[in-house]
C-alpha cells in the first residue's frame, strides 16, 4: 500500500510517499524557519499562507523523487490535529480535493500518532507493543504507554510548557533566535552543567511535568546579571539543558519501574538534542531497557511519519469522509 503524508500543523510543508508503513519512497519538507525567525517565534498567520503556496510544489518534488503520480496512491493521510487551526487548514482542505477528485481513501491522523509512528521508518526494527514512549516536542511532552499502532494511554504530561517550548523561549531571552533548541545543545556541548542552580521541579508528583519554573529561573538571572556571553553563555545554556534532561529522564525512570516495560522509544522534535539521547541511553543501559530512537531527521515535523501513521488505520478499515476539519488540540487518547 502505497500511503501519501500531507503534514502543515505548524511551520512546515510537508508531503511524503511511504510504501507499507515503513519504506519511504519520495518526501520533501518546506521550512519556514526563515520566515518566522524575524519575529522569534511562528506566526500563525503568516505560516498559513505560506503553506498555500508551498503545498502544491512540495507535493510535486515528492512524487516526482518516489516516482509516483496520484493514481499509484492507495491512500491519503492528512494532519488534522492538534495544532495551528490555519495551518492545519490548508494541508486538511488539500487531502480532501485529492481523495474527493480521485477516489482516494482519505484518513485523518493526530500529529503526536505520527511521532510515535516515525520509529518504524527507514527499514528500522521498531519496539514490539506495548512499550513506553517518551513524547517531546515543541508543543507536547508526554509519557505513553503504546499497546498498538494508534493505540495508547497517557500516563503523565506537561501542566504549563513543553520542553521545546520552554526551550524556544529561553533562546528567545538569551537572544538566540529561532529555533533556539539545536543552539542551546550546541553551546551546551562547551558549558558547565553545575554553573547555575536551575530548579528540578515536580519530584515525587507522579509522571507529570513542569517546564515553566525552569524558564522564569532562567529569566531572573538575566534580569540580575543581563545576558550572558562567551563561556558564561555556555554554561548558562548547559546548565538550563540539564534541568530539562534530568525531569524527563526522572520521570521516564519513573515510568519505567512503575510499569515494567523493557522497550521505550523516545519521540518528537526534542528527541534530536543530543544531550537527551545520550542521558536516556545511559538510563536504558542502567536497567536493561531497550532503547529506540528515530533518526534526527525523522524527530522533527516530516510527512512521512503522517503516512506511516495513516497506513495502519487505513489498514483496519478506517475511513474519513469529507466532513474531515482541523483542530486545535486532539489528545492522543481520542480518535484521530
Amino acid at each position: 500500500m502505497l500511503v501519501l503524508g500531507l503534514e502543515s500543523s505548524c511551520d512546515e510543508t510537508a508531503a511524503a510517499l511511504v510504501e507499507d508503513g515503513v519504506r519511504v519512497r519520495g518526501d520533501a519538507v518546506a521550512s519556514q524557519v526563515d520566515v518566522h525567525a524575524e519575529w522569534g517565534g511562528v506566526v500563525p498567520e503568516i505560516a498559513s499562507r505560506h503553506h498555500v503556496i508551498n503545498l502544491i510544489p512540495v507535493l510535486q518534488t515528492a512524487l516526482d523523487r518516489a516516482g509516483a503520480r496520484l493514481d499509484d496512491v492507495d491512500g491519503i493521510a492528512v494532519t488534522r490535529g492538534p495544532g495551528l487551526v490555519g495551518a492545519l487548514l490548508v494541508g486538511v482542505q488539500a487531502a480532501k480535493a485529492m481523495a474527493w477528485a480521485r477516489g482516494i481513501p482519505l484518513v485523518g491522523v493526530n500529529h503526536l500518532e505520527g511521532h510515535l509512528s516515525a520509529v518504524w521508518l527507514d527499514g528500522a526494527q521498531g519496539p514490539g507493543f506495548p512499550h513506553l514512549a517518551l513524547l517531546v516536542s515543541g508543543g507536547h511532552s508526554e509519557l505513553v504507554i503504546a499497546r498498538d499502532h494508534g493505540v495508547f494511554e497517557v500516563l503523565g504530561a506537561t501542566r504549563d510548557d513543553a520542553a521545546g517550548e520552554a526551550f524556544d523561549k529561553v533562546g528567545k531571552m538569551l537572544g538566540l533566535g529561532y529555533p533556539a533548541g539545536p543552539v542551546i545543545d550546541k553551546l551546551a556541548q562547551t558549558g558547565d552543567p553545575k554553573a547555575f542552580a536551575l530548579p528540578r521541579p515536580m519530584r515525587g508528583r507522579g509522571l507529570d511535568f513542569s517546564f515553566s519554573g525552569m524558564k522564569t529561573a532562567v529569566l531572573t538571572i538575566v534580569q540580575r546579571e543581563g545576558v550572558p556571553t562567551g563561556q558564561r553563555l555556555a554554561d548558562l545554556c548547559a546548565s538550563f539543558q540539564a534541568s530539562v534532561i534530568d525531569q524527563l529522564v526522572r520521570k521516564t525512570h519513573a515510568a519505567i519501574e512503575q510499569h515494567h516495560v523493557k522497550q521505550l522509544q523516545v519521540a518528537g522534535g526534542v528527541a534530536a538534542n543530543r544531550g537527551l539521547r545520550a542521558a536516556v541511553g545511559e538510563l536504558c543501559t542502567s536497567l536493561g531497557v531497550e532503547l529506540f530512537v528515530p533518526s534526527p531527521a525523522r524527530c522533527t515535523d516530516n510527512a512521512a511519519m503522517i503516512a506511516a501513521a495513516g497506513y495502519w488505520r487505513l489498514q483496519r478499515g478506517e475511513r474519513a469522509d469529507l466532513t474531515l476539519n482541523a483542530t486545535a488540540t486532539l489528545p492522543l487518547s481520542e480518535p484521530a
